[in-house]
């Protein structure tokens, strides 16, 4: 067996352990006396009003959508970026169908009113 693996075995029992002991103890040290107040919904003092589990808008899914597009836009572009010189004119030509792409979503996103945040 190569030795490089001897710090895996040693780490991973004490990697599981260490939470599960946690844990145990925890539940041994603090004070457990459940009253109707205590397992109550807590909302800043205020009973709660309505039911927690609410549906989301498709706005919010949409406004996801865009953050992640915006991400994806840099996480590509910064590369591209950084090898601009050694990429050359096919390095311009791949920016700039990955630019157009993104064009074509954000026409079709500010179409549908995405980007209207009222």
């Amino acid at each position: 067996m190569p030795d490089g693996y001897l710090p895996i075995f040693v780490f991973l029992p004490v990697a599981i352990l260490f939470p599960v002991v946690t844990l145990f103890v925890a539940k041994l040290v603090r004070p457990s006396q459940p009253t109707p107040s205590k397992l109550g919904a807590y909302e800043c003092g205020i009973e709660p009003a309505s039911n927690s589990r609410g549906r989301y808008t498709v706005r919010y899914y949409i406004v996801a959508i865009l953050f992640v597009v915006f991400d994806v836009e840099t996480v590509f572009l910064y590369p591209w970026a950084v090898r601009y010189k050694q990429l050359g004119w096919f390095g311009v030509a791949e920016v700039a169908v990955f630019l157009a792409i993104l064009i074509v979503g954000y026409v079709w996103a500010y179409k549908k009113g995405a980007f209207e945040w009222v």
